[in-house]
């Protein structure tokens, strides 16, 4: 995913975050990969790349910066919450599909 592709989306020229933009995230590292899952289920399997900051002690302080952020959970629930608190980040996003969405269209996990 080039970087114009992660802007249009976030000024709501494209479409949502999508499995192929994840994966090549994962892939290159053009955005943060960030599951606020908590630790024992990010521990479980996690998409390779991202790090994990609980949603239950999340801060938005707490993003990684430089590039956007992509916020992923189980089935994009608390991503979606997530994403709610970072108002002040033009540059946040989230997977809705979470990571079943991920692991069910064949995405790697690793633990």
């Amino acid at each position: 995913m080039m970087f114009g592709a992660l802007l249009n989306k976030l000024t709501g020229q494209g479409g949502g975050v999508t499995f192929e933009d994840v994966k090549t995230a994962s892939e290159t590292g053009s955005a943060h990969l960030v599951d606020v899952r908590e630790a024992n289920e990010f521990a479980a399997g996690h998409i390779p790349g991202s790090i994990n900051l609980p949603l239950s002690c999340f801060d938005t302080a707490d993003l990684p910066t430089g590039k956007p952020v992509i916020l992923i959970c189980l089935s994009g629930a608390r991503s979606g919450r997530a994403k709610s608190m970072c108002s002040v980040r033009a540059d946040v996003m989230h997977f809705s599909p979470g990571v079943s969405g991920w692991a069910n269209a064949g995405g790697k996990m690793v633990r």
